[in-house]
């Protein structure tokens, strides 16, 4: 999945740094860069001695958020996970200093396993599919099972207000991309249809779930879990970008989206009973996460599945956004970018629905 550079990076000077810091990677390096990656540029290095590892690095130029892109926070996580039984990839360095190759970056080890786009996982058995997907799930309760002082993650985020904070982060966010300007035709991103309405919805502290102060990944989906190349197991978990402590329920609701909600790989007819061999019931991954977790999410789901669909619009804005000023990382960016609106339309919806449900007393 590794290719042609699309970002260019200081070769020379990052070889200089890691001859000083990082003694485990031989210098010189083969460099490819890897065609996923929504937000931070991501990229194969191959020490001499035919080892691979994996750098993240700050986007360049000038950033619409001051919250994303947060390489350093991924580094922090991962590192805490280290001595728990949450499978992550082994990190070897953080740097600060924009003037090795511009921006900071980390190097972690390259996971030698699976990696699925497609959450309907083709080209396995049935009774592996099952399997594969019950190990990402219990992956992710045991993940929310650390406490976050036990790993001297405390102050990593707040435990209470997780959501009101979601939901005026993401409000900022989403009015900056607005504004941003395609480089070439100056048209505006533009803002989410309904919007306003969704953010007065999510903001009723009445509806919202109970605060319950756990780690929480912030994007914890199948593309971002890399699985044992011959076992159903997850060996480790990508993309810590938007980690923070706060509410179970929305990496659960993002792991478990394809069930309700379509997303660029995953047509939402494959989620629908005996479509595809093997692929568990959307109940079953609710059952396998509470037996691990500890935390029964039934109650809160229909709301934690609409504030999924209002977060994801904006995510996708973001994509449109840096897409519109060249900054975008992925080779399929343009894609994505093109499914912000649509999906916007779609979380309003699912807003509507729990409305009605808060209104029959049914929620």
């Amino acid at each position: 999945m590794a290719g042609a550079v699309r970002q260019p990076i200081d070769v020379a000077s990052l070889e200089r740094y890691i001859d000083q810091n990082v003694p485990v990677l031989k210098t010189p390096l083969d460099i490819k860069q890897f065609g996923f990656g929504q937000s931070n540029p991501t990229y194969q290095l191959t020490s001499a001695d035919g080892r691979k590892y994996v750098l993240r690095k700050k986007p360049p130029g000038k950033l619409l958020s001051k919250t994303a892109h947060r390489v350093d926070r991924e580094y922090q996580i991962i590192k805490a996970l280290g001595p728990t039984d949450v499978p992550i990839p082994e990190v070897f360095c953080l740097c600060e200093d924009n003037n090795v190759i511009g921006t900071p970056f980390y190097i972690m080890e390259f996971l030698d396993g699976r990696h699925f786009t497609d959450p309907s996982m083709p080209g396995v058995s049935a009774e592996e599919r099952t399997a594969l997907w019950k190990s990402a799930v219990e992956t992710l309760a045991k993940f929310h099972r650390v406490i976050p002082k036990n790993i001297g993650l405390e102050k990593f985020g707040k435990p209470t207000g997780f959501y009101d904070r979601q939901v005026a982060t993401f409000t900022t966010i989403s009015k900056a991309q607005a504004q941003a300007k395609d480089v070439e035709t100056q048209e505006p991103v533009g803002e989410l249809p309904h919007f306003d309405d969704m953010v007065r919805f999510f903001s009723q502290k009445a509806t919202q779930p109970r605060d319950r102060g756990t780690l929480v990944h912030g994007d914890y989906k199948i593309d971002n879990v890399i699985f044992h190349r011959t076992e159903p197991r997850v060996i480790g978990i990508l993309d810590w970008e938007m980690a923070t402590v706060g509410h179970p329920l929305s990496d659960l609701c993002n792991l478990i989206s394809p069930w309700v909600l379509e997303g660029a790989d995953s047509p939402i007819e494959s989620f629908q009973p005996g479509a595809v061999p093997g692929l568990p019931a959307r109940e079953d991954c609710i059952r396998w996460y509470s037996e691990v977790s500890g935390y029964n999410p039934t109650d809160d789901i229909v709301w934690g599945d609409a504030f999924f669909a209002f977060r994801a619009a904006i995510i996708m804005q973001g994509i449109a956004a840096r897409y519109a000023q060249r900054q975008a990382s992925s080779t399929n960016a343009g894609e994505y970018a093109k499914r912000a609106k649509p999906f916007a339309l779609k979380a309003w919806e699912r807003v509507q629905r729990v409305q009605g449900l808060t209104q029959k007393g049914k929620l």
